[in-house]
C-alpha cells in the first residue's frame, strides 16, 4: 500500500517565509524562523530524557509561547500528543491517562498541584514540567522529519462518550491537513490575516488555529486566558482579522463593545459550539459583526460545515454547506432524506478521524463505510444549507465544552443515598446551557451535599446547577431514562 506524505510543515514554513510573523504572545513576537530553532533546542532537550523512545506522551498546557513550542516539538518528534483538559478533575484525567497507556505527560508548571493528585492515583507516570525540560542540557543535534506520513496519528482529544466513558479521537496529519485547507478554500486567505486564539489549545478550535498558522504562514495571536476588553482593544487597533468563538464569548465582547463597532479590517467571527441563538446572530448584524456560523467537532479535526460570507444574512440560522473536500447528508434508519426532512447529520471527508481509540464498539457503531455518523440531529434545505437542530441528542454545550448526561449521572450515583439520576441540560443566557439534575433518593440528603459530592469527581463546569428530589424518573417500556422528559418537567 502506497503512502502519502507532506513535507514537514514547520520545516517548509520556515523554507518558505522565515521572517513573517508566527506568534503573538505574552507581549512578544516569534517569526517562523525563531519558532523553528526554539522548538529545534526544545527537541534536543526532550531527547536527553529519552523521550522519543515513547509513542503517545500527555500534555498539560495553557495557551502560552511554551505551549506551542512544546505541540511543534512533539510533531517534530514523531510522537502522538495526547491533549489533555486542565479543566478535568484528576480523577477524570487519570481515567484518559491510564485508557492510552501512557508513560509521560509534559505540563505547565501551574498545574503542579494537579499533577500530585494524579501521582497519588497513577505513581508509575512520569511527570516533567516545562521548567525542568529547560533545565536538560540539549543533545549535540537532532534531525527533524524531512515529512509527515498523513495516515500517522498526530493528536488525540478526548470526547465524552455517551456510556459516561469518554472516547480518544485519533486525529491523523491528513485530518489536520484537509482541515485547514477545506477552511481556507471557503473563507479565503489575505496577507493581512491574524487569528486571535482565544479558545484552549487542547481542544480541536485551538489547535486547529496553530496548525493554520503553519500551513497559511499566518500569524497567531495567543490570548492566555479569553478578557473580552483586551480581545475588543485588539480588533478595534486593528490587530486581528478572523477569531473562532463561541456563544458566551461572543455574548461578552459585545456587551463589552456598548455599540462601537468593529473596524472592516476584522472580517470574519468564526462561531461554533452548537446552535446560535438568532437575538445573538442579529445582534451582531446591528453591529457589523460578520458572524459566520459552523458546525464541527472533535471527530472532523474543527469545522466541517460553515456558512458562506454572502449568506450570513438569507441564511440567518444555518450552519452553511459543507467546506469544499466534505459531503454531509441527513440519514434516517440508512437512507438519505431529502430535504427538510429532519434526521441523524451524517458527514464524510478526509479530515473525519480514523477512529476511537482503543474503541472497536464505537468505531462499529458511528462509522459506515466511509461515513461517519454524528448522531446530531438536522436538515438541510433545497439549496443544500444545513440547519442543526439537536447536537447528539442529550448532548449539553455550556461556554463551548461538551458535556454528556451519563458522565453526571454516574458521578452521582456513586453516592450512597441516590438510588436513580437524570440530567438535562436547559437554557443559559451565558453559557448556552447549564445542566441539572433530576435524583431518586433511598434517604434524605442536600442538594448542597449532591453537588459537592459531584465536584469531586467532574470537572466543576460538569457539576449540575440545579438538582431535583423526584420519587421516579420517566423511562420507557425497556426502562430507558427519558432525557427529553426531564426538560418538560421544568417548563410544569
Amino acid at each position: 500500500m502506497t503512502k502519502n506524505y507532506i513535507p514537514n510543515w514547520l520545516k517548509q514554513r520556515v523554507f518558505l517565509t522565515p521572517s513573517r510573523v508566527a506568534l503573538y504572545a505574552e507581549d512578544t513576537s516569534l517569526s517562523f524562523s525563531e519558532l523553528y530553532e526554539k522548538v529545534i533546542d526544545k527537541c534536543k532537550r526532550l531527547t536527553m530524557i529519552q523521550l522519543q523512545q515513547e509513542s503517545y506522551v500527555g500534555v498539560l498546557i495553557n495557551n502560552t509561547k511554551e505551549a506551542v513550542i512544546v505541540l511543534h516539538s512533539l510533531q517534530q518528534l514523531g510522537l502522538t500528543a495526547v491533549l489533555l483538559n486542565h479543566r478535568l478533575t484528576p480523577v477524570e484525567m487519570a481515567f484518559q491517562i491510564s485508557d492510552i497507556g501512557m508513560n509521560t505527560i509534559l505540563y505547565d508548571k501551574e498545574f503542579e498541584s494537579k499533577m500530585n493528585e494524579i501521582r497519588k492515583l497513577i505513581p508509575q507516570i512520569r511527570m516533567i514540567s516545562f521548567d525542568n525540560i529547560d533545565q536538560q542540557s540539549p543533545a549535540n543535534t537532532f534531525i527533524p522529519k524531512e515529512r509527515f506520513e498523513l495516515d500517522t496519528t498526530c493528536s488525540i482529544m478526548y470526547t465524552s462518550g455517551t456510556t459516561g466513558k469518554p472516547k480518544g479521537v485519533q486525529q491523523t496529519y491528513g485530518n489536520h491537513w484537509w482541515s485547514a485547507m477545506g477552511s481556507v478554500l471557503n473563507l479565503g486567505l489575505t496577507e493581512k490575516d491574524e487569528w486571535l486564539c482565544a479558545v484552549p489549545l487542547f481542544h480541536i478550535s485551538g489547535y486547529s488555529i496553530l496548525m493554520r498558522s503553519v500551513l497559511y504562514g499566518m500569524p497567531i495571536r495567543l490570548y492566555k486566558k479569553f478578557d473580552e476588553k483586551k480581545v475588543n482593544q485588539d480588533i478595534l487597533a486593528g490587530r486581528g482579522t478572523i477569531m473562532s468563538v463561541v456563544s458566551s464569548m461572543l455574548h461578552r465582547l459585545i456587551d463589552d463593545l456598548d455599540s462601537v463597532q468593529y473596524p472592516d479590517s476584522f472580517r470574519c467571527m468564526l462561531l461554533g459550539g452548537g446552535p446560535a441563538p438568532k437575538p445573538l446572530l442579529e445582534d451582531c448584524l446591528e453591529l457589523n459583526i460578520p458572524v459566520y456560523q459552523t458546525y464541527g467537532m472533535t471527530e472532523t479535526a474543527s469545522q466541517i460545515v460553515t456558512l458562506p460570507p454572502e449568506y450570513s444574512i438569507t441564511k440567518l440560522g444555518s450552519a452553511g454547506k459543507p467546506l469544499f473536500p466534505c459531503e454531509i447528508e441527513i440519514w434516517s434508519e440508512g437512507k438519505k432524506l431529502s430535504p427538510h426532512e429532519e434526521g441523524e447529520i451524517v458527514v464524510r471527508g478526509k479530515n473525519v478521524t480514523r477512529g476511537y481509540f482503543n474503541r472497536e464498539k464505537a468505531n462499529n457503531e458511528n462509522f459506515s463505510d466511509d461515513w461517519f455518523l454524528t448522531g446530531d440531529i438536522g436538515f438541510v434545505d433545497e439549496d443544500g444549507f444545513l440547519f442543526v437542530k439537536d447536537r447528539r441528542s442529550d448532548l449539553i454545550i455550556s461556554g463551548g465544552e461538551n458535556i454528556y448526561p451519563a458522565e453526571i449521572e454516574e458521578a452521582l450515583l456513586g453516592h450512597p443515598f441516590v438510588k436513580e439520576a437524570g440530567v438535562t441540560g436547559i437554557e443559559s443566557d451565558r453559557w448556552g446551557q447549564i445542566p441539572i439534575a433530576f435524583v431518586v433518593v433511598s434517604e434524605e440528603v442536600e442538594a448542597e451535599e449532591l453537588m459537592a459530592y459531584s465536584g469531586n469527581r467532574l470537572a466543576r463546569y460538569k457539576v449540575p446547577h440545579r438538582i431535583y428530589f423526584v420519587d421516579s424518573l420517566p423511562r420507557n417500556a425497556s426502562n430507558k431514562l427519558l432525557r427529553r422528559e426531564l426538560r418538560k418537567w421544568i417548563d410544569k
